[in-house]
């Protein structure tokens, strides 16, 4: 039990770690899309997406051999990397929507 207790603040802090680097990953590259691509139908925002993506896990490593957190990078499984890419796009989809939907120019 008492192992229990102590590894669960880390896991906690992993595991709001990398949904925030996510989130704020997925919105900043709605952001660039924004500006890059020239509507809906432009691939370009795509390689954006996925740029933003490969980046998010150079920074995860990058915490984790820093020695800031103890993330673990090297021990992501497939649940975890899928979870990674889902957040990421899920917040690029939706902040890139509201963009183009509201006519927004950056």
């Amino acid at each position: 039990m008492a192992t229990d207790t102590a590894e669960r603040p880390t896991a906690h802090l992993r595991g709001v770690t990398v949904t925030t680097l996510a989130a704020l990953a997925g919105i900043a590259a709605a952001l660039v899309s924004s500006t890059v691509a020239t509507g809906a139908t432009d691939r370009s925002a795509l390689f954006v997406l996925v740029g933003f993506t490969f980046a998010q896990f150079a920074v995860l490593q990058g915490i984790d051999v820093a020695g800031l957190l103890e993330l673990n990078v090297d021990e992501f499984g497939a649940k975890d990397v899928l979870y990674v890419v889902f957040m990421t796009f899920s917040f690029w989809f939706v902040c890139w929507g509201v963009l183009l939907s509201s006519g927004a120019s950056l």
